[in-house]
């Protein structure tokens, strides 16, 4: 009786252990919540700090440029967004970058916008309003009632990278205009510069 007792708590002890080992070796990473907003030092590559602090610069910059601001008075002109030339060697969702200066903008509560990226689908939900049949006519969204943009805000990243056996060097510089699509005037340019330098450690490789 007492040798199977041990042989039982001898094989309950091993389950245990190897339930630990095997845990211990898993191969998942482990995955915690961490501040979007937080200073991002994983890659010297464009990241998401990058995006932060280029949307937050284009928006003070804009709204503090007395000439512009002056001559909307208290109208809220419309905006179209032209998406943002990426001409750096790394793939960029410059997109991202022209969302997060279009939301800061437009909660300013000085600008409208037009989103231009949905027209297909908003000139096919107009055309099925009207044509389908199911849509009262009265209700139905009308061609021709949009309302136009006055300015067209458009842009480009470029990047410059240089390295050598110890460092990266990488710099990146962004360029907004906002355009008076009328007069065809560039009313407001925007610049950002961004440099960021990684030294290599030892027995490794950029």
């Amino acid at each position: 009786m007492l040798r199977k007792y041990i042989r039982s708590s001898v094989w309950l002890v091993s389950m245990g252990l190897g339930t630990v080992l095997l845990a211990g070796c898993s191969t998942d990473p482990k995955v915690s919540y961490g501040d979007a907003r937080s200073e991002e030092t994983v890659a010297v590559n464009f990241g998401s700090t990058d995006l932060q602090v280029i949307a937050k610069t284009m928006v003070d910059e804009l709204l503090a440029f007395q000439p512009l601001m002056a001559a909307m008075g208290n109208t809220r002109p419309v905006i179209v967004v032209d998406k943002v030339k990426n001409k750096t060697l790394e793939h960029i969702d410059t997109e991202s970058v022209t969302d997060s200066i279009q939301s800061q903008l437009l909660r300013s509560g000085h600008f409208r916008f037009v989103d231009q990226s949905v027209l297909n689908a908003v000139q096919a939900q107009m055309k099925w309003q009207t044509d389908s049949g199911l849509v009262d006519p009265a209700k139905a969204a009308l061609f021709g009632k949009q309302v136009g943009a006055k300015f067209m805000l458009y842009g480009n990243l470029a990047g410059i990278e240089k390295r050598n056996s110890k460092t990266k060097d990488v710099y990146y510089k962004f360029t907004l205009k906002l355009m008076d699509l009328e007069s065809g005037l560039v009313e407001w340019i925007g610049e950002k510069e961004i440099r960021k330098i990684a030294e290599k450690p030892w027995f490794s490789s950029f």
